[in-house]
């Protein structure tokens, strides 16, 4: 592998580094002499360069910047394009200088992609449907009666076409996030059609679908065991405006940072969960589990109320600062919930009461490794054993805290979010058996339409989470699907460590 001094000069000079030998006498030794100063000269260059956690940068211009990705530690240039919210251009148009296409420069580093995180190898089982029939216009055409809207994507530009409007910004935000993709990876998404659900709880029944009859594809947030919905991250990665969540990569170093500042061991030996009760039966059986005069099942068990939350700006709210019990429970409300993620950050042992959906990193969690499993038809004497089990095993209890947010900082980082977006919908766009069209009357849409017309924190957020250039480095490797057999013992293995772990509790 090419030195840095070495990919350095290569960078700038375009030329191929040769070694020469020197000959004996005051030619080689002022040849010496050069060439020492030479590597003098650019290890100084090097040693100047701005080390950040992510990347390692050395501003030379206003656009153009030398940056060492972490991934493969390869130096070139990065463009950046920032947005032109000027009151001059309050009619916003989409940029013509934004890079259709660009290559990141791997040939400087011989070394592979690393290859993406297990849970990617769900993309070919939910496109899996579709694997022998392709899809079709009428296929496409079909998914429009639940959706909200229609995204088409021809020669890097999204196009959409609305059909109505979803609860508060969870369409707003999901547009958003393609845009920053298609800004991340310019020219690399392919040209297609997709509809999209913005709702909870998947439609797409598989009952009456087979290998000659396939579904309506329709692209939406969650799964479960008896659908065929394709997930696609959620709204929540670029920020949530209406309750003051943060985009995922700002809000996951806060996280971070959290648990520095509360140790696992000082932490309340209880099980902690916060949330609406309101939304789902489940949760208002759990908070029976509650503290009392008469039983504790060693639960905190508090109801949220956004509104109040509101009127006082968020103040006991904040995700970073609710890392503060040995134990959270994770439950679902009336579908899957966003609250996953971040309380699988947390550091705490992450008590899961058994889910009914999945989004689309949940399939790569493992049952007393990652997570804790509750039972749903007993919670409040399954959280009692797991709190006393964990504080009678604190070694193992913090081994598995550790395991969830290791996964969710190293595996769930926003760079595998657009990864996971770009290789679903890439592979998506090789089953289409049409040619993607622009409906009449859809809107073209980039970055500088949605966020300089935003306001508040939805702009605030956009802002934030903006993706100010194309990447310098590939996505990463997408892994091969499983085979019936692996994916087969994979369930099974998972089914009997949750039984395992129930008959622990019977006896």
């Amino acid at each position: 592998m090419l030195q840095v001094s070495e990919l350095l000069a290569r960078q700038f000079s375009g030329t191929t580094i040769r070694q020469t030998r020197l000959k004996k006498g005051p030619t080689a030794t002022t040849a010496t002499t050069i060439l020492f100063f030479l590597i003098l000269i650019t290890l100084t260059f090097i040693s100047a360069i701005r080390l950040h956690t992510s990347k390692v940068s050395a501003y030379i211009s206003t656009n153009f910047t030398i940056t060492i990705s972490e991934k493969h530690q390869t130096p070139t240039k990065r463009i950046e394009f920032l947005l032109n919210c000027s009151i001059g251009n309050q009619t916003q148009t989409c940029p013509t200088n934004y890079p259709k296409t660009f290559n990141p420069i791997d040939d400087l580093d011989p070394s592979p992609r690393p290859v993406c995180p297990e849970y990617f190898r769900w993309i070919h089982e939910d496109l899996r449907p579709w694997k022998a029939t392709g899809i079709t216009r009428d296929m496409v055409e079909k998914a429009k009666r639940s959706a909200h809207f229609r995204l088409v994507i021809v020669k890097g530009k999204a196009y959409i076409e609305k059909y109505k409007k979803s609860i508060q910004t969870r369409d707003v935000f999901t547009i958003w996030g393609i845009l920053q993709l298609l800004r991340l990876y310019p020219g690399r998404i392919p040209d297609l059609e997709l509809m999209f659900d913005c709702n909870d709880r998947p439609v797409i029944l598989s009952d009456g679908y087979n290998m000659t009859l396939a579904p309506p594809p329709l692209f939406r947030y969650c799964g479960d065991r008896w659908t065929m919905d394709i997930v696609f991250p959620d709204w929540s990665f670029w920020g949530w405006s209406e309750i003051n969540i943060k985009p995922w990569e700002s809000l996951l170093k806060e996280l971070k940072e959290g648990n520095k500042r509360s140790k696992w061991i000082k932490r309340e030996p209880y099980a902690y969960w916060k949330g609406n009760p309101a939304v789902a039966e489940t949760r208002r059986d759990l908070l029976k589990c509650n503290v009392s005069d008469k039983q504790d099942w060693n639960a905190r068990l508090y109801a949220q109320d956004w509104i109040l939350e509101s009127q006082q700006g968020y103040k006991k709210s904040d995700l970073a600062s609710q890392c503060t019990h040995r134990y959270k429970i994770y439950i679902e409300g009336w579908s899957w919930s966003v609250s996953e993620k971040y309380i699988l950050a947390c550091d705490s042992v992450t008590l899961l009461v058994k889910p009914t959906y999945y989004d689309f990193f949940t399939r790569g969690l493992k049952p007393v490794h990652h997570y804790w499993p509750i039972r749903d038809d007993d919670k409040c004497k399954s959280i009692k054993f797991a709190v006393d089990w964990g504080n009678n095993h604190k070694q193992k209890a913090q081994a598995i805290g550790k395991a969830a947010s290791d996964f969710i900082q190293e595996e769930l980082k926003m760079d595998y979010v657009y990864d996971y977006m770009f290789h679903l919908l890439n592979e998506y766009g090789r089953l289409l058996k049409f040619e993607p069209k622009i409906p009449e009357g859809a809107m073209e849409l980039c970055s500088e339409t949605m966020a300089c017309s935003a306001n508040g924190l939805e702009k605030k957020f956009m802002m934030e989470s903006l993706v100010k250039g194309p990447s310098v480095t590939s996505p990463c490797t997408m892994p091969p699907p499983y085979e019936p057999r692996v994916l087969g013992n994979l369930h099974r293995r998972n089914t009997n460590i949750i039984r395992q772990v129930e008959k622990w509790e019977n006896k």
